[in-house]
Parts: structure tokens; sequence; C-alpha cells
């Protein structure tokens, strides 16, 4: 049998946390999101790939590019840093549009592409 007792306190707690936190919305409506640099003490191309693109590109998953195979790097390369790019930003078969790094600027994305090329060149 249901406890319309333990059902209405849920729903006292349930309202109060949604009330307390339209409150702190509110209060913060004009605020920007934070940035990773912001969080940071500066934006790190390793610690946001690591962070939002090591899952799939270090296991290769979807046909993602892996940093440690230059192969994988070497036809992406031959068609341009620019397409490169907008597969990147936009995504691109089963990486999702700026692959996860939601809060990552076009410019960290590019330093991002940068480290994953610069590794795959240095292997």
């Amino acid at each position: 049998m249901i406890d319309l007792i333990k059902v209405m306190k849920a729903g006292l707690a349930v309202s109060a946390l949604v009330f307390s936190g339209s409150i702190f919305a509110d209060n913060n409506s004009n605020a920007e999101p934070l940035l990773l640099a912001q969080l940071t003490d500066g934006f790190d191309a390793q610690t946001a790939y690591m962070a939002s693109c090591f899952a799939c590109h270090n296991s290769g998953a979807g046909g993602a590019p892996n940093p440690n195979n230059p192969d994988d790097w070497t036809a992406r390369m031959e068609k341009g840093m620019d397409t490169i790019m907008a597969n990147v930003i936009n995504g691109v078969n089963a990486m999702p549009a700026k692959g996860l790094c939601f809060n990552c600027t076009n410019e960290d994305l590019q330093a991002i592409v940068d480290y994953m090329i610069e590794t795959a060149q240095a292997q």
C-alpha cells in the first residue's frame, strides 16, 4: 500500500529543491559560463584531450584517429586542416560536435587537434 505521508513529504522535498534551484538560477541569469581556461591556470590541450577526447581517440572507437598511430592521420591530413576543423566543430561519424568539449572555443579545439597531430608525427 502506498504511504501517502511519505509521498507528500517526498513531493514537498522535491518542490523545495526546484524552488531553491530557481532562486539561485535567477540570481545568476546574467553570468557567463566558465570556460575551461578559466577553471585552470590556462588552457592545456593535453589536459583537454585527456578529459574529452581520450576515451574514443585512444581506443579508436567509431573510427576515431589515434594520436599514437600516424597512419590514422594520413588521409585526414590530406583533406586539409579546414576539413579537420569543420569535422571537429560540427561532428563527424560517431563524434559529436566539439567532441564533447562543449566549453572549448574553436581556438581550444584547434590546439587539441594540433596536440593530436604533433603526437602522431612524433611516433
